[in-house]
């Protein structure tokens, strides 16, 4: 049936959930001494289904679904480049759910959609730039009802999507480092280049305190004997000029970015996020 659906429609994309769990499992073409083969036999028989499928229609897209984590791994992946982290998508939520994912798989096979507000499962609402900022550290996506956007809401959107475009080599491709918890109460992240001659810092604040401390952290994959700009970019917040340690014209060396670290701009509302740039002076 599948097969003859892909034949017939120009399908170029399936979505395969996992999302029911597999309970009081038995078969009755197995004896009691043999039920225990259940599970694995199952698993053979869907890695069978995926052969065929991918093989038959090389041109579709199949992503997976990790079913709460019970499917997102290296067996699946080979049928399923792409798999769906969670059908939580509430960004702040994305925040610990997209950290504990890249400790054991890449940025490329997160499945991340920025969703509408309030969140359908969380009931939180956050930013639109913060919600592109954190799906940004995946495959990137719209899951919402366009219809329903404001007028700024689509011009924030395009832009967006320019961002992720001009950058998509860099995050897609990009050595990725970890630079502050979630459970710090800011979120960092950063994606460089393998040459060193730029990275892209992103960072969400969980929640906000009156006068809490400036999280600083350290740039990573960066040359020491180089000069860099650090340039606010996208839609994320408001641009750095006014906040006094940095100034986007003087450059600062990696060196310095590396060892001493970086301070992130302060939040000044709850779930606010930045994007920073960090690009090497001879590559302007």
């Amino acid at each position: 049936r599948m097969s003859d659906i892909l034949s017939d429609a120009p399908i170029s994309y399936v979505k395969w959930d996992m999302n029911r769990s597999i309970c009081d499992k038995y078969s009755a073409a197995l004896d009691a001494a043999h039920q225990g083969e259940f599970s694995h036999r199952y698993i053979l028989g869907l890695y069978h289904v995926l052969e065929t499928l991918t093989r038959a229609f090389p041109h579709v897209l199949f992503e997976g679904c990790c079913g709460g984590g019970g499917r997102f791994d290296a067996g699946m992946l080979y049928y399923t480049p792409q798999i769906w982290c969670s059908d939580n998508s509430d960004a702040i939520s994305r925040l610990d759910i997209q950290y504990g994912t890249s400790f054991g798989y890449p940025v490329s096979t997160m499945g991340a959609h920025v969703s509408a507000v309030p969140n359908h499962q969380t009931g939180r609402v956050t930013p639109l730039a913060t919600r592109g900022c954190v799906a940004m550290a995946g495959t990137f996506g719209y899951e919402l009802d366009v219809t329903k956007l404001t007028d700024i809401e689509k011009d924030e959107i395009r832009e967006q999507i320019a961002l992720f475009q001009r950058f998509y080599d860099l995050i897609q491709y990009g050595d990725y480092y970890r630079l502050y918890a979630p459970e710090n109460g800011c979120s960092v992240w950063e994606f460089a280049s393998e040459d060193g001659s730029e990275a892209l810092l992103s960072a969400v604040y969980n929640h906000v305190e009156p006068n809490a401390a400036v999280p600083y952290v350290k740039v990573l994959g960066l040359a020491d004997d180089a000069l860099y700009y650090v340039k606010s970019c996208g839609t994320a917040s408001e641009l750095l000029h006014g906040f006094p340690n940095f100034r986007e014209d003087v450059p600062v060396s990696g060196a310095a970015l590396k060892n001493g670290g970086m301070p992130i701009p302060p939040a000044w509302r709850n779930y606010q996020s930045w994007q920073i740039h960090i690009t090497r002076c001879d590559k302007e």
